[in-house]
């Protein structure tokens, strides 16, 4: 019963007609392990979330402390906590003096809604401009900003006013004026099947927000925490947004997220109306004890020295003829193929022989590679040997 998926089809909602269904026992590190003893490399770290690996003895102790002091307490933003503290200021002293002042929740979806709603008011604007091929997030709002109409369709009306623009071409950025809120964008689309923007596109993002007085909200839930090479993907683009948000690996494996914009602009937030975002479960302890130990592990361990290193010998050990472009930044790859059936074959053999791969929402003709930040040389060799084995047999 334990395992059941009979239990799991029937009495857990499910997201598609085709899940996975291994069942999982424990993690550790690169890998994941079936109750049958079967392991598997898991190339997609959990989506995005598991970038230092699986259970980090860190990250697994900073929890154990904290369960010995408090669980919740009170909602967000009325105590003063030491995870929560130590936790905002590692944030400032990591990011840029106009990034200084982080407000913690749930998930990534929820950062973006709340980030949309602090670009609103700061502005008392009402229009938005996101990208063709965007994904930020299946809540109404963050859907309405989201650029995959099928996703869509089923579930409107949506926000009003927003517009979406083509990533990475300049020509468009003229549809930013005095009437745009925000414009919200990746700082490399994820579920596009990573496309990483030129470092001119997003200078002439950021000056024409100057110009028009749109704030400028990067979304780095997937793209951040090391995953591009640096510790945001921003830094590697000579840009600041106005308001950052950041999810998924942050927590360590734990459910946080954050939007961060500078202190004055956050205070709006707190008048005209008061409780301008609120969150029950928002910051809590346990959670902001996680991340702050997986920063630490980031940092202290130097795992952004070799991310370019890694990714690298990757790319170099997957070629094949069958591959029709490798696109990549860090070690978040996207490889496409010529067919959606292809890709399902590839990630289907992986899957039998021991190597967890993926696809991606909008882009099903992409196999999608983002391994955590922590595998080793002969872990690399062993996951790349069955993907090509994969591609060898579609």
């Amino acid at each position: 019963m334990e395992f059941s998926a009979t239990i799991f089809l029937d009495h857990l909602a499910q997201t598609s007609p085709f899940p996975f269904l291994i069942p999982i026992e424990k993690a550790e590190g690169v890998y994941l392990f079936a109750p049958d003893g079967k392991k598997y490399i898991d190339m997609i770290s959990g989506i995005g979330v598991s970038n230092i690996g699986h259970r980090h003895p860190h990250v697994v102790q900073a929890i154990k402390n904290q369960l010995d002091k408090h669980l919740h307490v009170m909602v967000y933003g009325e105590y003063i906590q030491s995870p929560s503290n130590l936790l905002a200021k590692k944030l400032s002293d990591a990011l840029p003096a106009q990034l200084s002042c982080s407000y913690f929740v749930n998930s990534g979806t929820e950062a973006n809604e709340a980030a949309l709603k602090l670009a609103k008011r700061i502005t008392g604007r009402t229009e938005i401009i996101s990208c063709k091929k965007s994904y930020h997030g299946n809540t109404h709002g963050s859907m309405s900003v989201s650029g995959n109409e099928i996703k869509k369709r089923a579930f409107r009306p949506l926000l009003p006013h927003v517009k979406f623009i083509e990533f990475n071409r300049e020509d468009e950025l003229n549809q930013i004026t005095d009437r745009t809120a925000c414009v919200i964008m990746e700082t490399v689309q994820g579920d596009a099947g990573v496309r990483v923007p030129s470092k001119r596109y997003l200078q002439a993002v950021r000056r024409r927000c100057d110009e028009t007085g749109t704030q400028l909200i990067l979304d780095e839930i997937q793209c951040g925490m090391g995953r591009t090479g640096s510790l945001f993907a921003f830094e590697q683009f000579g840009i600041v947004p106005d308001i950052l948000t950041i999810g998924k690996a942050f927590g360590g494996g734990l459910p946080i997220a954050a939007f961060i914009s500078s202190r004055e602009k956050m205070k709006l937030l707190t008048h005209d109306p008061m409780l301008g975002h609120i969150t029950t479960f928002g910051g809590n302890p346990v959670c902001c004890a996680s991340a702050l130990a997986t920063l630490e592990v980031i940092q202290n361990e130097k795992l952004l020295d070799h991310v370019e290193v890694k990714g690298k010998q990757i790319e170099s050990l997957l070629q094949h003829k069958k591959i029709k472009e490798i696109r990549r930044i860090g070690l978040m790859f996207a490889i496409d193929f010529d067919t959606e059936e292809r890709v399902n074959r590839i990630v289907n053999y992986c899957k039998e022989n021991g190597v967890i791969g993926y696809w991606f929402l909008s882009h099903p003709y992409s196999f999608r590679i983002a391994p955590p930040l922590t595998i080793s040389e002969s872990e690399i060799h062993e996951a790349c040997s069955v993907i090509l084995k994969a591609i060898e047999n579609s």
